[in-house]
């Protein structure tokens, strides 16, 4: 028979037949294959399980993320104006309808459609004249279209008024990157500041830089601070400027960052880079750096519509800032990150193992890591100065790492000193140097009477007081010395 027993993810199937033995004629054959075909599958139901969740793990990869389009449609009373061959209104929709049509099979992507002075007859302005006519939808391109075909422009121009509210149309989305259209003839008609409403949706990741497409007039110098302008003086223009703004917001665009050593060469990796957006500061992005299977920097795809702060964490690290991709293109960015190794090594026995040492670049006081003494850590090629908090501390100074090569520091074994109070007080350890005492550690004042310090070898003096003493003439001195490996037992008795 069997027993079935499971260990975290793994099930043990422990086999124990009634008999061990088959002999012809025993009648016992056809048990013996059952048991055997159970067997079998027991052990495909134990390994199966754990093999996917392996490959779920290894292979899993972030969904890919769904663009949302909100276009900010301007119907106020001026886009009945004579434009070419009809009234602007009536050629923005019809070549804007155009456009939609190309996306109705474009998958991960929502459109929506906001409207601004479309409600209310000017005069009188109303500059709350603006409303989300279609929300997000996938299948929603009939629906846009429609409205813009029912819409009667009337009214005044509230840009700004109509961007503020656009934060609204966009509901909370973890994997979803939003695009405001803007496609106007006019500015900002009721002081409004448009500038100051985009960069605040930019600062707040609400959405992306907006694209601006201008109607009959360069308004460039006045929409610069909102947002990518685009002129479209003619139709044949605002065809254009919509074709390259889907493009760009819909194109697939990757990148591969390089990560130069000492000769130029890629062959960095495995490391930490985070994209951050230029303009609000906020992270993007981030990878753990690594080769593909061709053993060359691996292919990311992240957002071209955004400016980029390129930091790799190396220790220190480095930056690459304003970096911009081209859209719908493979753009490859290089970064010098060349690098080498720090090791610490005690002869002997290692009593050291989880002293810190801290790493500092040359001739600077920011700490940039601080390394456990076990560990070897990969720095950026270049001169460090480092603290082996050991007692009394090693400081080096001016010690180089070059690329691909371990530099390994190595200090004596330190000794043990067992400090042995028969009474509480105060005092000090000194090390004895030239004549000098320098001043290694204070005592701890607990009840605990015995203290255990790892030391590196030489000469040492303890100064002590004992705390029921009020005399400064009851101090006492005891001096000692220290040696690789070995153990040292000091008695303090207070005068």
């Amino acid at each position: 028979m069997f027993v079935k027993k499971r260990y975290g993810c793994f099930r043990k199937v422990e086999w124990i037949p009634e008999d061990l033995f088959w002999f012809p004629g025993s009648g016992r054959w056809k048990q013996l294959v059952m048991n055997g075909l159970f067997f079998i599958a027991a052990l495909v139901l134990m390994i199966l399980p754990c093999r996917s969740f392996s490959q779920t793990w290894m292979e899993q990869e972030k969904p890919k993320p769904t663009t949302r389009i909100l276009f900010v449609f301007d119907a106020s009373q001026s886009m009945y104006g004579q434009w070419q061959s009809d009234t602007k209104f009536n050629i923005a929709v019809k070549l804007f309808s155009n456009i939609l049509d190309s996306l109705k099979t474009q998958p991960n992507l929502e459109l929506a459609l906001r409207l601004y002075g479309h409600q209310r007859q000017f005069p009188p302005q109303d500059c709350n004249d603006t409303r989300l006519e279609v929300p997000f939808g996938r299948d929603n391109v009939a629906r846009i279209k429609h409205v813009l075909k029912t819409t009667i422009p009337k009214g005044t121009t509230p840009i700004a008024y109509a961007l503020s509210q656009a934060s609204k149309d966009f509901t909370p989305c973890d994997h979803c990157r939003n695009i405001i259209i803007l496609i106007t003839d006019g500015l900002e008609e009721c002081n409004g500041d448009p500038c100051a409403v985009s960069l605040e949706l930019q600062k707040k990741g609400i959405s992306l830089k907006p694209f601006i497409v201008g109607i009959g007039k360069d308004f460039r110098e006045q929409f610069d601070c909102v947002g990518t302008f685009f002129d479209a003086s003619n139709e044949k223009e605002f065809r254009t400027a919509l074709k390259v703004i889907i493009s760009r917001a819909l194109n697939p665009t990757t990148m591969q960052v390089n990560l130069l050593d000492s000769y130029g060469k890629p062959t960095e990796t495995n490391v930490n880079m985070t994209f951050y957006d230029n303009f609000s500061g906020l992270p993007k992005y981030n990878f753990i750096h690594s080769f593909n299977a061709k053993g060359v920097p691996d292919t990311l795809d992240i957002d071209p519509l955004i400016t980029y702060d390129l930091t790799v964490h190396t220790l220190p690290p480095v930056h690459k800032d304003s970096v911009t991709l081209t859209p719908g293109t493979h753009n490859i960015i290089g970064i010098d990150a060349p690098q080498g190794y720090i090791a610490f090594k005690a002869s002997g026995n290692n009593l050291l193992k989880n002293t810190p040492c801290i790493i500092r670049q040359k001739n600077k006081s920011e700490i940039i890591n601080v390394q456990q003494f076990d560990q070897t850590e990969k720095y950026l090629t270049g001169s460090y100065d480092i603290e082996i908090l050991c007692l009394p501390r090693i400081r080096l100074t001016d010690v180089a790492v070059q690329q691909s090569h371990t530099t390994t520091i190595e200090i004596p074994l330190p000794g043990i000193a067992v400090i042995q109070k028969t009474i509480n007080g105060y005092g000090s350890l000194y090390l004895e140097d030239k004549n000098q005492l320098i001043w290694i550690y204070n005592f701890r004042d607990t009840p605990q009477q015995q203290e255990t310090l790892y030391l590196q070898p030489g000469s040492y003096r303890i100064v002590f007081r004992s705390k029921y003493s009020n005399k400064a003439s009851c101090s006492t001195e005891k001096q000692f010395r220290v040696e690789p490996g070995q153990t040292v037992v000091v008695k303090l008795y207070p005068n």
